[in-house]
């Protein structure tokens, strides 16, 4: 399910809008993993998140996790209500 290739710079958090089914608890244990390779092995994941034009998809390091959120470099802050989908 991917979406759009974007850059995380090219992010509009905005534009993030809820996924049409709430995805959270099955991702859950993918968002854990996502931030282990993130802060242990500073390896990249594959988000697929839904905003007002169609999913879009951004490779990068996940830093946090949160109950709501997940946060990426620069202070990005992703709703994980939004996401669609993690691949590494």
């Amino acid at each position: 399910m991917l979406g759009e290739l974007i850059e995380k710079e090219a992010i509009d958090i905005s534009q993030i809008i809820p996924a049409d089914q709430n995805h959270s608890e099955e991702l859950r244990d993918k968002l854990n993993s996502a931030q282990r390779l993130g802060n242990e092995f500073k390896s990249k994941a594959d988000i697929t998140f839904n905003t007002k034009q169609g999913p879009k998809t951004v490779s990068t390091t996940v830093w946090q996790v949160t109950e709501k959120y997940i946060q990426l470099k620069n202070g990005i802050h992703i709703p994980i209500s939004s996401l669609l989908d993690i691949d590494f």
